[in-house]
Order: C-alpha cells, then structure tokens, then sequence
C-alpha cells in the first residue's frame, strides 16, 4: 500500500499541468462582448466561453482571474496568472517578453466616429481630429505611429468603455479599435445614437499582430503546448463555431 501511494504521488509531480490550478488572467476591465461582468458579478462573453471550453478540453482545473489591463503582462510573468486569455494579439514586441499559443481568432481594426463628420481612416482623414484609444493596446501603437503626426491631439484611456464614452459624449471625435469590440458599442442605445464605423485601417502585421493568443510564461513550453491542443481540439469539434453562433453573425477565427 506504501508502494502505491509513492508511485501515485509520483505521477502527481510529474504532471503539474493537469495536477495545479491554472489562473487564466483576463482584463478585469468590461470589454463586451468577449468578457464582462453580469448583473451577479460574474464574468460573462465568448472569450469566457472559450476559455471554459479550452480548459474542459485539456484538463485542465482553470480559475479566471480579472487583472488590470495595463499590468496584465507583469502580472503572468511574476507568477500572480499563469495565461493570459484577453483578447491579446501576438506581436513582436509581446513576444521579446512572453509566449503565445496558437492565434484563437482575428478580426480587423477599424475607426469609428462621429455620425455626419466625413473621415476616413488614414492619417489624412483624421488630420485635425482628436483620436481616443485605450492604453497598452496594440491600437495605441499603431495610433501614435500613423496618425498622431496629423490629428489634433490623441487621448489614451485606462479603459475601452472610457473612450466610447467621451466619444458618446461629442468629447473626441474618433476611435480606433477591435472591429467587434465597436459592434457592440454602436449596437449599443449611446452607440447608435452618435457614432458610425468610418472603415478599417490598413493592416500592419508589426504592430497589429498576427491574430488574438494565450500568452504564457517564457519557458512555459508544456503548458503552452496544452493550450495549442486544447485550441486545435475545441475548434475541431464544432465546440468553438457553436461557442461563435452565440455572439457573431459569422467566423471570428480569419483574418
């Protein structure tokens, strides 16, 4: 009988993965519709959604913890979250810090801004504009590279709801953001009412990325490699286009 108990706690400690909580971090911020909280304080969305599929699928024992958006990436890599899962875009720039798994989806980027002011979304049509956009996002670097040297003065914001509210409220005239993200806000009452989508920015793969990851410790190779079958696994079995007909007209994966 002690034999047995030695060898079971050996195959415990030899798979931490499936044996420890994982802390999936998300953005502790509302950013509808991928993950917000509702009425009771739970956190709602398809990337919640997803995320509860992804960790059935690898076995893995997973708590969602909200982090603030701008510490999010510290966050991960002093131990306080073992994955992020914030509809973060692998970049570059990301990755010299932490890894990614497999991109789980990708969408464009657009501007959207005031109803009946004419502007299109490259520098010269936003010149003289004042652009808000939310801190720490691949949006802002993209916003200071290419518009900033022709707009009227860029506003960053902690949160994304922030900025849709100023432009609500006649406060900026543009935003730039994830196409979906700007769905909902102008499906929403305040939305409808101010703004409308201006068209997507030209694509610039340096700065916007190559699609939405699990970022993970650097080194985190077996935990990032679950995570990429798990992903492979939830999207082969119909589970993540049943999780999209939830939320989205249609595939949220290309792009």
């Amino acid at each position: 009988m002690k034999v047995k108990s030695l060898i079971a706690a050996a195959l415990l400690l030899a798979s931490p993965v499936a044996a420890q909580e994982v802390k999936i971090g998300i953005a502790a911020e509302a950013y509808p519709p991928f993950a917000s909280p509702d009425a009771s304080g739970n956190w709602v969305g398809w990337e919640i959604d997803f995320i509860n599929a992804v960790c059935a699928a690898g076995e893995m024992q997973c708590v969602i913890t909200p982090v603030a958006w701008d510490g999010i990436i510290p966050s991960l890599t002093s131990g306080q979250i073992d994955v992020i899962m914030a509809s973060m875009s692998i970049t570059e720039e990301r990755m010299l810090t932490i890894d990614f798994s497999d991109k789980y989806y990708n969408t464009p980027t657009v501007i959207i801004g005031t109803k009946g002011i004419d502007m299109a979304p490259t520098a010269e049509g936003l010149a003289g504009k004042i652009i808000g956009v939310q801190a720490s996002t691949i949006h802002a670097a993209y916003v200071e590279k290419y518009f900033a040297p022709t707009a009227a003065e860029i506003k960053i914001y902690q949160t994304q709801d922030e900025a849709n509210s100023d432009l609500a409220a006649g406060r900026i005239d543009a935003i730039q953001a994830d196409s979906i993200a700007m769905d909902a806000f102008l499906a929403s009452e305040a939305g409808a009412a101010c703004c409308d989508l201006k068209g997507a920015v030209a694509d610039d793969p340096a700065i916007l990325g190559l699609g939405v990851g699990a970022g993970v410790r650097k080194g985190e190779d077996e935990l990032r490699e679950k995570l990429n079958a798990a992903i492979a696994k939830v999207i082969a079995d119909g589970t993540y286009d049943k999780i999209t007909a939830n939320y989205f007209a249609s595939s949220i994966y290309g792009g």
